[in-house]
């Protein structure tokens, strides 16, 4: 049972090397500083894992599923009505800031997004992914496939054609964006299992669910 469980992490890990925000972590450069804001499900872990070489911070509102060990070189918990203003404390020293659904569970977005973009450096890049304004019709699915099986979601989603206009007017220049993303490979693969998807009534391996249904929204951008 152990052996399975730990193929079964494997190829999940395997599967996700294909999504955008893996290779944009491949993308920053070496010895770099990233700001994973919102780094829950032992994504200080996963990152570190990929890429030992970057300084990796943390920051969240919580211990949120921090089953491996945290290898964060710096992290912090904020509450969550001062969380931009925790982000914006860390200075601008950042080579690259992941945002990788936590816009959606922002008490302020606006000032949240601010302060991600104030925080990078001159050339910085910025991973920004939450669920498409479209998730809202979506079945629902543990693992979350509508927008409000996640009862920690405020509001509505964050319409994209509003987020990507705010970025560039806080001299962000757009170098990626997809509405409703789809990569091929992991889209096929949640083809496969839909069926075992419907009947389980879960999102199944590797984000898999999400691409068929094209359940993220995808912006990367730099600051000039």
């Amino acid at each position: 049972m152990k052996a399975l469980s730990v193929i079964k992490v494997t190829f999940k890990e395997m599967i996700t090397k294909f999504h955008i925000k893996s290779k944009f972590i491949k993308t920053v450069k070496n010895r770099g500083v990233l700001l994973d804001a919102g780094c829950g499900n032992s994504s200080p872990y996963r990152t570190k894992r990929m890429r030992p070489d970057i300084y990796y911070v943390g920051v969240d509102v919580g211990d949120y599923n921090q089953a491996a060990p945290n290898l964060a070189d710096e992290y912090a918990v904020s509450l969550p009505d001062e969380f931009h203003d925790t982000i914006l404390n860390l200075g601008q020293r950042f080579d690259a800031v992941i945002s990788s659904h936590n816009i959606e569970h922002c008490c302020d977005r606006e000032k949240t997004l601010d302060a991600l973009i104030k925080v990078l450096k001159p050339g910085g890049k910025l991973y920004l992914s939450f669920p498409s304004e479209a998730s809202v019709t979506f079945p629902s699915r543990k693992g979350t496939l509508n927008y409000y099986d996640d009862k920690t979601h405020t509001g509505v989603p964050p319409k994209f054609d509003d987020v990507i206009e705010k970025l560039k007017a806080q001299t962000m220049e757009i170098s990626f964006a997809c509405k409703s993303y789809k990569p091929f490979f992991l889209c096929l693969i949640g083809f496969l299992l839909e069926p075992l998807s419907k009947i389980t009534k879960r999102c199944l391996i590797g984000r898999a669910t999400w691409a068929y249904y094209g359940f993220e929204s995808v912006i990367i951008a730099v600051k000039r």
